[in-house]
This record gives C-alpha cells, sequence and structure tokens, in this order.
C-alpha cells in the first residue's frame, strides 16, 4: 500500500499538488467557540449578587455618605443654634422630626394625606405621559402637525401651574379635578418637549434605512422613531416627574383639604415646625421613589444602554 501511495504521489502534476496546497493554506479555520471561564460556569446566583453588590458597593457608600452629611449638617446646625447669614432657632433637631413622625402614625391622618397626594401624582402624570409622549411623536415626525398644535403649546408653556389654581378652580367641579390637573400641567410640557426633541434628534439615516427595507409609516414610527427617541423621553419623564410635584404641593397648599401640602401648609398654620420639617422631608422622599421608579423603567425599555454604557465610569 505504501508503495501504490507513492506511485500515486509522485504520478500527480506539480501544478495541481501546489494548487491545492494553496486552495488549502486559503480556507479559513472554523471558528473555535469561547470557553465559559469556569468561575462564571460554575457561579450560583449568591455569587452572581455578592459581585453585583460588591461593583455597586462604592456607589451606595457615597449615597450613604451624602446623606450622613446632610443630617450632620442639620444636627449641628440646630445643636448649637447657630446664626451665620442662616438661622438654625427655630429649626427643629433631628429627633424632634423622629418625634413627630411617631406621633403622626399614631392615627391614620398622616399616612392618609399620603395616599392622596400619590394617588393626584399617579393619575395626573399618567394622564400626561399619555398624551405628551403620542403627541411628542407626531409633533416631531410631521411638520403639519408641529405647525398646527407647537404654537398652543409654545403660548401656555411660561404660564406657571400655580397660575393656574384660580382658572382650574372655575373650570372643574371640585378641588380634586382642579388639583389633578394641575399636577397634569406640571408634567406634561416637559414630557411633550423632550419628546418632540428626541424625535427630531434621531439620524435620518436610520428613517431612510428603514423606508429603503419597505416599513410602513406605522412601523416605521413603532420601530425606529420611538426607540430613538426615548432616551430623550424618559429624560422629560425625570424632569416632569419633579415639576409635577412643585405643581401638587403648591396646589395642595392653596386650595386643597387633604394631601402632603396641605399637611405641610397647616402645619405653618399652626407654627408647628416639626411637622413642617416631616412634611418636607416626606415630600423630598417620595420624590425619590418616583424618579427611581423612573430609573427603573428606562433600564427596563432601554436595554441596550446597560450595554452602550458599560465602559463608562
Amino acid at each position: 500500500m505504501h508503495a501504490l501511495k507513492e506511485v500515486f504521489v509522485a504520478a500527480e502534476p506539480p501544478e495541481l499538488s501546489t494548487a491545492a496546497n494553496a486552495a488549502a493554506a486559503a480556507t479559513p479555520a472554523a471558528p473555535v467557540p469561547p470557553e465559559t471561564p469556569p468561575a462564571l460556569a460554575s457561579a450560583t446566583p449568591g455569587a452572581r449578587l455578592a459581585r453585583a453588590l460588591r461593583a455597586h458597593a462604592l456607589s451606595v457608600t457615597l449615597w450613604i455618605v451624602s446623606i450622613a452629611m446632610l443630617l450632620a449638617f442639620w444636627y449641628l446646625g440646630t445643636k448649637y443654634k447657630l446664626e451665620l447669614y442662616i438661622r438654625f432657632t427655630n429649626i427643629p433637631t433631628p429627633a424632634d422630626v423622629l418625634q413627630k413622625l411617631i406621633e403622626v402614625n399614631q392615627s391614620p391622618k398622616f399616612m392618609t394625606n399620603i395616599g392622596i397626594s400619590v394617588r393626584r401624582i399617579l393619575i395626573g402624570f399618567g394622564i400626561a405621559t399619555a398624551i405628551g409622549v403620542p403627541l411628542g411623536l407626531l409633533i416631531g415626525r410631521y411638520r403639519p402637525v408641529r405647525d398646527l398644535l407647537l404654537p398652543i403649546c409654545e403660548v401656555l408653556r411660561p404660564i406657571p401651574a400655580i397660575a393656574w389654581v384660580p382658572m382650574s378652580i372655575m373650570l372643574w367641579p371640585n378641588n380634586e379635578a382642579s388639583i389633578v390637573y394641575i399636577t397634569f400641567l406640571g408634567s406634561f410640557f416637559p414630557i411633550l418637549l423632550n419628546t418632540i426633541h428626541g424625535v427630531q434628534s434621531i439620524d435620518s439615516v436610520f428613517i431612510r434605512a428603514a423606508q429603503c427595507l419597505g416599513a410602513k409609516e406605522p412601523a416605521l414610527l413603532w420601530n425606529v422613531v420611538l426607540p430613538g427617541a426615548m432616551p430623550h423621553i424618559f429624560t422629560g419623564l425625570a424632569v416632569g416627574m419633579g415639576v409635577a410635584w412643585v405643581s401638587l404641593i403648591a396646589a395642595e397648599m392653596i386650595s386643597g383639604q387633604f394631601g402632603v401640602g396641605y399637611f405641610t401648609w397647616e402645619a405653618y398654620s399652626l407654627v408647628n415646625y416639626a411637622e413642617i420639617v416631616l412634611g418636607m422631608i416626606t415630600i423630598g422622599v417620595l420624590g425619590l421613589l418616583c424618579s427611581g421608579a423612573i430609573r427603573a423603567a428606562s433600564r427596563l425599555a432601554m436595554p441596550w444602554l446597560t450595554y452602550s454604557n458599560a465602559g463608562k465610569r
């Protein structure tokens, strides 16, 4: 057999042998799939959670330090009754506010006020989102719609939400509807304008590419325009939520009978300083929770940003 093989090899023309070797050299090797590191392959959910906690340990530590610095400044100012340019003479101490928190939680009145304010925020902000985002997509995408509706929005936008309180009382049949309307106005315009800006900032190359692939206008809006504008939309939602809380508290102070704003204003009328500070802290915590919910929703709605921002520090 070896002798026969040598005969065939010897009989093969040199040019064919050279061409076969060149073709074999030019043929790319099959890619070898990367092996999963043993540490990752054998990692349990608990181990992955521990790695995530270690990765965010610095951020959590800085958050705690930030809040601790604010509390320390408050404590030292009230303990030593500082009177530099600002005066801490009548400001309650953190212990006084904590004691007041324990007192107000002994009755359901305080939690009722919180629940009413949260309900008003959710209704007003939800209506503003349901109207502002689609309207912003249409105004940003179509010039006739922009020419028709944007002037109206630009005329109404500079009017502060608090200036609408007397008009809203006349427009709506009860105080509850008027307060929700004020909350809606406070959040509507930031959501609308950020959505418009997001649509107009989309690269036209993406629009033309989708059109070349045969995408119709509804598919174009849903698959190209909306995802492209989504970062700006969530920025508008975050800004709108902050303005919504400002508008709600002002409306509750002026015309409300329930809510955190009414609770804070009533405490001011009764010269109850600890309840004033408690109301302010409650507003801040509720606003922080709402903003955190919007950030969490943005991460769920835009998972691709997790990878694009992975290298940023």
